[in-house]
């Protein structure tokens, strides 16, 4: 009897909310899992596999010998033209400018600095071949390889002369980069050629806003100067510059013996056809040795002032770091720390690191930096201290030349010789 009045009472609940559950209202409908619903495919791209990054590598490999065929043997402008149309199709828009050979002096400076980062056999192939091939054949890889050139190349309608003072005033920005690029690569802060990289977003149909008008704009001034990137920003392009200079076998403007007709000289858009020194300008020359032994000897003080100007910089260039960023913020404003807003803070706090533990990390890297700026900076008063005795190095010439470091290899100049076009 007990037993039954404390079961009569439970069973007298259960029905009770049998019949609520059974007049109450659904507010939400049932989910239908027969409803046909398929789910889309993801987005991410799959990993590309190893033998296609060599499949890469051969591709370029073919590129830079067939560029190299047509420059020293074919001598065809023509040819050349319609590879780097296709270099730009394969390289540019269908593997969207990775993987860069511009971009992989990056990879190369972070393995040498950081022992448990490693690079691929891929990316040391694209960083040494095109530098393989300039000490070659000259700058081949510009002419038709590289996708950044060649879009640059493709827009080019009416070139405007560059005043020369102007031309190797701005030529040596591309080294301030180059010391930068190494600099951030190396202490593991960012891969700044990458992140700025004006034709990944055209390549690759979207990128950040200002990205797009960037690209957008060098096309644009590269309708009248010509390759502005290339000349006056690219990195890696000042360690092709430096090889070409020293290349064995280079472009020639004519098979035979030039007939002085300057044709070649009005058809290079880059400004870098040499003319033929004269007596004055040798006379010239020798009167102005003094000033080369001057800047000769600055050469070190150039270096030691660059080194230790950009040392004095090395907190601020830091910054660029998050760590140093982040460590920085929470110190000079630690009210911060309490904005929901702020997701480089909440990201912090979300993980298992203190403030303790952050601001010795920031103090870390800032001393790694403080020791890369000085030679970076030593590096960028070397490379002022070479441009200004270089004012004062001509070499004799008797005919038109190209100048082994600015010429790109395009052609153009082989395409209006006469000379050529009497032998053809």
């Amino acid at each position: 009897m007990k037993h039954i009045t404390i079961i009569l009472p439970v069973l007298l609940l259960l029905a009770i909310a049998i019949t609520d559950q059974s007049h109450a209202q659904q507010r939400f409908p049932a989910p239908e899992f027969e409803s046909g619903y398929e789910y889309p495919e993801v987005a991410a791209p799959e990993p590309r596999t190893l033998a296609l990054e060599y499949v890469d590598v051969m591709v370029l490999l073919g590129f830079m010998l067939l560029t190299s065929w047509l420059v020293i043997r074919k001598r065809s402008r023509q040819w050349i033209l319609w590879l780097s149309v296709l270099a730009l199709l394969y390289f540019g828009f269908w593997k969207g400018g990775c993987i860069c050979a511009v971009g992989s002096l990056q990879n190369m400076a972070l393995s040498f600095s950081d022992p448990s980062y490693a690079v691929s056999y891929t990316v040391i192939a694209f960083f040494m071949l095109p530098l393989a091939f300039s000490l070659a054949f000259g700058r081949v890889f510009c002419a038709s390889a590289c996708p950044l050139g060649v879009i640059q190349d493709l827009v080019v309608i009416n070139p405007v002369r560059v005043p020369v003072w102007i031309q190797r005033s701005l030529g040596i920005f591309p080294f301030v980069y180059l010391a930068l690029a190494v600099l951030y690569a190396a202490t593991g802060t960012d891969f700044i050629i990458c992140r700025y990289d004006p034709f990944v977003g055209i390549f690759r149909m979207g990128a950040e806003f200002h990205l797009v008008i960037l690209g957008i704009s060098f096309l644009l001034i590269g309708m009248f100067v010509a390759r502005p990137y290339c000349r006056f920003v690219c990195p890696y392009g000042a360690l092709l510059k430096v090889t070409s200079m020293f290349s064995k076998y280079h472009l020639s403007i004519t098979p035979a013996q030039c007939i002085q007709c300057k044709l070649c000289s009005g058809s290079c858009p880059f400004g870098a056809i040499e003319k033929p020194t004269t007596g004055k300008l040798m006379d010239d020359m020798k009167g102005r040795s003094g000033k080369f032994l001057l800047y000769a000897a600055l050469i070190p003080l150039l270096v030691l002032v660059g080194g230790l100007t950009l040392s004095s910089a090395h907190v601020f260039l830091a910054k660029a770091h998050p760590d140093v960023y982040l460590a920085h913020l929470l110190i000079e404003e630690p009210a911060i720390i309490n904005d929901p807003d702020n997701l480089d803070v909440q990201t912090f706090l979300a993980s298992d690191r203190t403030l303790e533990e952050l601001v010795v990390s920031a103090g870390e890297i800032q001393a790694t930096f403080r020791t890369g700026t000085r030679y970076a900076g030593a590096f960028i008063g070397l490379v002022a201290g070479l441009f200004l005795v270089s004012q004062y190095v001509v070499r004799r010439r008797t005919d038109y030349e190209p100048n082994r470091g600015d010429c790109y290899s395009c052609g153009r100049c082989i395409r209006y010789c006469p000379v050529q076009k009497q032998d053809a």
